[in-house]
């Protein structure tokens, strides 16, 4: 049998019907797929539409839940808060019954159609007994509300629909392997189709083999000349994230110096012009009292103005430039820190802080980034509690800031969020790194490494 094919196979090559036979034989696949495809596309759309049917049956099921959820939650608590999501539900149950409709029609299965019915019956009772329950509660018949919840009738309604799902959802994954059947037939077809066609190209792939061999050889050298132009950009490109480094941490040694600067002068200046004009004030506030009482509302308006204008320079000050941090050290300075903030918050602080061997300049990155970090806590989380820590953990200075607050997508950094970026170029240009976890209704989790002094000294 082999020897035969062989000799065919010889006679094929040598004789001028190559090119007619690959032809004919190309077309008779084309005919064969083509002519299986047109008979069983309506089958496949078929099976399609009821996958999405049996998508919406399943969410229908699930906002009917959220619906009850939110029922039961106004009904505990009270508040639109828990009735939005009811409203919000009850139009997406509605939507998807729409759809389940719309691609059942094209199905047109009497049996399919009355197992919906009843589906859809199930799921305007229960519906039904949602909207009654809420009405009672927004009367005022609290205790009415209630009974019809203790009644059980809306657990016998959701056990019914729940039922009348299961019997639907049978239903439709027998109708979509009838037609998964069909589909699978064809995928034989194309099989068959393609053995065939597998055969004739085998000796085409023969042919190849000489020329595809030359190509990979010429592909290997093209692959060796781009690893090396490759090896040398990631040279370049770690040289460059070094400098860009370096540049991040001159500049902000600059700008802390700046701030420290602007700090004194503010200190020295403005503290001296202030502190002058308080001394002028008391000077002539007796004169003023005793020739000029109708002015003294007004100087005493005044003096309180100067102090806090004396109050606004020494926030100013320390802002730019914490005085404790110097003097005191990093833990008690974050202690103060967070003290001040809690004063003028209704948010909850939890601080663990242990002394840590850093650098100044390291210490003020630390202080810095959970002061960015408390601060990003009060404007966007809008959270409840605030954990802050510090400690040393594998040669890292670790800290942590938590809070419970809505959250957010950390893979879409919002516009303008330049706190978070500025963060992450503080730690990072001491050679550690900050990793920040979040999602929607979870809060944020922002950890931020830094080598301790030992390895900062060593990697200087």
């Amino acid at each position: 049998m082999l020897h035969q094919i062989s000799s065919f196979s010889k006679l094929v090559r040598g004789s001028t019907l190559r090119i007619p036979l690959a032809v004919l034989a190309a077309a008779g696949m084309l005919f064969i797929t083509e002519t299986a495809y047109r008979s069983q596309t309506d089958r496949l759309a078929s099976a399609v539409d009821m996958g999405r049917a049996r998508l919406l049956v399943t969410y229908t099921l699930q906002r009917v839940t959220d619906a009850e959820a939110g029922k039961r939650g106004y009904l505990l608590v009270g508040g639109d808060d828990y009735l939005a999501p009811y409203n919000e539900a009850r139009r997406d149950v509605a939507e998807a019954i729409e759809g389940i409709r719309k691609y059942d029609e094209a199905v047109a299965d009497p049996n399919l159609d009355v197992l919906e019915k009843a589906f859809v019956t199930a799921v305007d009772a229960k519906m039904a007994e949602m909207s009654e329950v809420l009405r009672l509660e927004d009367e005022g018949r609290h205790e009415a509300a209630l009974a019809v919840v203790r009644s059980g009738v809306g657990r016998e309604l959701m056990v019914k629909l729940r039922a009348e799902t299961d019997t639907l959802m049978a239903y439709r994954n027998a109708l979509i392997k009838e037609r998964l059947k069909s589909v699978n037939d064809l995928f034989m077809i194309w099989r068959i189709a393609i053995g065939s066609m597998t055969m004739v190209s085998l000796s085409l792939l023969i042919m190849f083999i000489r020329l595809g061999r030359q190509v990979e050889a010429e592909r290997e050298v093209q692959r060796q000349a781009l690893k090396d132009e490759r090896d040398k950009l990631e040279i370049e490109v770690d040289a460059r994230i070094a400098d860009l480094r370096e540049l991040t941490r001159h500049l902000q040694t600059a700008r802390e110096d700046e701030r420290g600067r602007l700090a004194r002068e503010l200190h020295d200046e403005l503290g001296a012009l202030l502190t002058a004009a308080k001394l002028d004030v008391a000077v002539i506030k007796p004169k003023v009292l005793a020739h000029l009482p109708d002015i003294m509302p007004k100087l005493t308006h005044l003096t309180e103005m100067l102090n806090s204008g004396i109050a606004l320079k020494r926030r100013i000050i320390e802002d730019l430039s914490p005085s404790a941090l110097k003097a005191l050290g990093l833990v008690p300075s974050l202690e103060i820190l967070i003290s001040e903030v809690s004063q003028n918050t209704p948010v909850s602080f939890q601080h663990e802080l242990q002394a840590v061997s850093l650098l100044p300049d390291e210490q003020l990155v630390v202080y810095r980034v959970i002061q960015e970090s408390i601060t990003n806590c009060l404007k966007y989380a809008e959270a409840s509690l605030i954990k802050v820590s510090l400690a040393e953990l594998g040669g890292m200075a670790v800290v942590t800031v938590e809070d419970n607050g809505k959250g957010f997508d950390t893979a879409i950094l919002p516009t303008g969020s330049h706190g978070i970026r500025g963060m992450r170029f503080r730690v990072e240009a001491t050679g550690g790194h900050l990793v920040m976890t979040s999602g929607h209704g979870k809060g944020t989790r922002m950890q931020a490494s830094i080598p301790l002094q030992a390895q900062t000294q060593a990697q200087a």
